[in-house]
């Protein structure tokens, strides 16, 4: 029978440190926790996550391709998770628990099913590696948090039943107006209705709308928003400067966490404690899981049943992208609020912007920026120390 096979992160992690007896507060994913006297409901919290890793024996990608992502997958499972964390408030709710043995709802097993290792999985390896050939990313090559988040955004076009409006955020920087647009694209931006009434293809995430129709009676809500922003919080290392955001953002409700580790090998970071952040591993090969006669998935394996791993905050590479979730236009305007809020405190410097339109000078290619031969010693720095196969501004004081 196949084991899981553990890789040398996880090794490296031995028996796994029980967490530890802190007075200092937890969060989670938006939830506070005591250390303490809830540390079996930190456990639960943890454990009903999805817990993506390495798998073997799947059908190859494209038919000829690999039959096991351990080694160069680890940052396409961290796109999972956050993803799977998404659709699980979309559809589960912020407050469901994953209880052992329990009888499945069928809301769960399709969440499941999509991420399962086969070709027509919505979010499986398979649609992930072959969406990423379009970013440029051969089958077997690492990913950034960048390019993830990239084709998540392509991915999420065709899933009707969730309905997610994805959107990645780039230049450091949130721009209101566009996401009231993408999430209520029947509306113009001063609420009134904006119907196509010569029934033309509509957008869905920036992209041609093909598999996702939308039903009539849907159309005067708000699509499910999925928020990534790609960031470089320094240069080699993080900038100390944001440490204490980074940590705040983990408090703010709407939080799905954030994607990142360290060079060629990505965590998905789900809170903290102290000066240590809270991540699910991705590095354990397990057997690939198929579907039981009576449609239920097997389940044991998609969550971590054991403390989660931990490491000093200074350790996280500077390449991250933090993702958040808002179902409706009221969490937005919420989580609008709340960074505002944040952003006006001392507590650290704010990782990215929000603004209420698109400025003029957005409409600048960035590529064209590049071109400029006067940029100074500082220009040059940044730019050999940012990732290869990342896009990235970087933030400076």
């Amino acid at each position: 029978m196949d084991q899981p096979t553990l890789t040398y992160d996880t090794l490296g992690f031995g028996e796994f440190d029980d967490f530890p007896e802190t007075s200092e507060p937890v969060w989670i994913l938006g939830k506070e926790f005591n250390a303490l006297t809830e540390k079996e409901d930190i456990l639960s919290h943890v454990t009903s996550r999805l817990w993506f890793t390495y798998r073997k024996n799947f059908p190859p990608i494209g038919g000829t391709g690999p039959t096991s992502d351990t080694g160069w997958g680890c940052m396409l499972r961290c796109g999972q998770m956050i993803l799977g964390e998404a659709l699980v408030r979309r559809h589960l709710g912020r407050d469901w628990r994953w209880v052992r043995s329990q009888s499945q709802r069928e809301d769960y097993i399709g969440i499941l099913n999509a991420f399962l290792d086969k070709k027509d999985g919505y979010y499986s390896l398979h649609q992930i590696a072959q969406m990423g050939v379009g970013e440029g990313k051969s089958i077997g090559q690492w990913y950034g948090p960048n390019t993830v988040a990239q084709v998540l955004k392509k991915l999420a076009v065709f899933d009707s039943w969730s309905r997610l409006a994805v959107h990645v955020a780039m230049d450091n920087t949130v721009v209101i107006e566009e996401i009231k647009r993408l999430c209520m694209p029947w509306l113009d931006y001063g609420g009134a209705a904006c119907v196509d009434l010569q029934g033309g293809m509509s957008e869905r995430n920036g992209c041609l709308e093909g598999a996702c129709a939308l039903a009539e009676e849907e159309t005067a809500l708000w699509n499910p928003l999925l928020l990534l922003i790609p960031l470089r919080l320094g240069l080699s290392d993080i900038n100390e400067a944001y440490i204490e955001t980074l940590k705040q953002c983990f408090q703010l409700p709407q939080s799905l966490g954030v994607i990142g580790g360290k060079p060629n090998s990505a965590h998905y970071f789900i809170g903290y404690v102290g000066e240590e952040l809270i991540y699910l591993d991705p590095h354990t090969t397990q057997p690939a899981v198929e579907p039981c006669e009576d449609s239920q998935v097997p389940d044991d394996t998609y969550h971590c049943q054991h403390p989660p791993c931990r490491m000093h905050i200074c350790e996280i590479d500077p390449s991250i992208a933090v993702g958040f979730f808002c179902r409706t236009e009221d969490d937005f305007d919420d989580w609008c609020m709340r960074f505002r809020k944040l952003s006006h405190t001392r507590a650290g410097l704010p990782m990215f912007e929000l603004i209420d339109c698109q400025p003029s000078h957005f409409a600048c290619s960035v590529d064209v920026l590049n071109l400029n031969p006067d940029f100074s010693d500082s220009d040059r720095l940044e730019r050999f120390f940012d990732s290869e196969d990342e896009e990235f501004e970087i933030l400076s004081l």
